[in-house]
């Protein structure tokens, strides 16, 4: 008889859920429990499937556009926050309206109002054609803000406004590494540059890459649970690769990984992503247990407890 592979799994903490994410989905349920579905709701309220598809099953429906949604009807407007343009054109089509966005990612928008009302250009340090950076940058009148996301960009800018200051702000779900490079960048061209008071990148972006270096040397291997369209996912496979795990990728869910990937591994590292439900990796944690001897040793990492209020008309009544 064979004997089972021996593999140590080391659980990386804090992963899965942040507040924001706890929020947005809240708000969702909540909503389907107090006014019954359906609710309608503008993109994926965080980006994940499962957390999606689990809504749909309770009643909500997922939209790309508002004109998607009946008059009258209740739609909910996703975490990573949207343009001041979406709850314009809800007021317009008579859609009674709840916004989930992160108050993290709400802070950075007000940020940037801020420094456009004190008469500033704004440089968005973030990923083109993410949600959270396209609500960003429509806070502010076309024209004030421009969006960087390499330090190699920052060299490249051109057609900078004369007459007015540059300030910058950041993504919420970047690489705490590859923001510091372009924050320098940013120094070094522009040395009089207003830099935010506080760090924009989130909480729970920070931790999450942070426990991901402190296991990476020790990995063989390294799984992501998160979803390819997850930024904050993304950035932690790029943490464990940058900070020494010979091999590093994001798995979906359990089915996504290719078994032949922990041949001859002895150490494992497994972490999620922030919208990544916590029973997708306790679905890999009973896999392994099927295949492998495992040990298991979860890392420790700083408490998180942060809560965000929901909207008040959302908070669930108490029984």
């Amino acid at each position: 008889m064979r004997e089972t592979q021996h593999l140590s799994v080391l659980l990386a903490n804090p992963r899965g859920f942040c507040a924001g994410v706890d929020r947005a989905i809240s708000m969702v349920e909540n909503a389907l429990e107090k006014y019954g579905a359906p609710i309608y709701v503008r993109h994926q309220i965080v980006h994940n499937r499962h957390v999606v598809e689990r809504l749909e099953g309770l009643g909500a429906i997922f939209v790309k556009e508002l004109d998607e949604v009946p008059s009258g009807e209740r739609v909910i407007f996703s975490a990573h926050g949207v343009a001041k343009s979406v709850p314009e054109q809800a007021e317009r089509l008579k859609l009674i309206s709840f916004d989930a966005t992160c108050p993290l990612v709400t802070k950075v928008h007000k940020k940037a109002e801020h420094l456009i009302n004190r008469g500033y250009h704004i440089l968005l340090v973030g990923h083109a054609g993410h949600p959270e950076v396209v609500g960003t940058m429509g806070q502010v009148p076309p024209g004030h803000m421009t969006l960087v996301e390499t330090a190699e960009d920052v060299e490249a800018l051109t057609d900078l406004p004369d007459d007015r200051q540059l300030a910058f702000i950041t993504q919420t779900t970047l690489s705490v590494d590859d923001t510091a490079s372009i924050v320098t960048a940013l120094h070094n061209r522009f040395p009089d540059i207003l830099a935010p008071k506080s760090e924009d990148i989130c909480y729970a972006t920070t931790n999450r890459q942070q426990a991901i270096k402190a296991i990476a040397k020790r990995a063989d291997l390294v799984l992501v649970v998160g979803a390819a369209n997850s930024s904050n996912s993304n950035r932690l496979v790029e943490t464990a690769k940058g900070y020494g795990a010979p091999a590093a990728y994001l798995v979906a869910d359990v089915s996504a990984i290719d078994w032949a990937w922990l041949d001859g591994v002895k150490t494992l590292g497994l972490t999620a992503g922030a919208s990544a439900p916590e029973h997708l990796v306790q679905e890999i944690i009973d896999n392994l247990r099927q295949r492998f001897d495992i040990s298991m040793t979860e890392t420790s990492g700083p408490l998180e407890d942060v809560i965000f209020r929901l909207p008040r008309e959302l908070e669930r009544i108490p029984a």
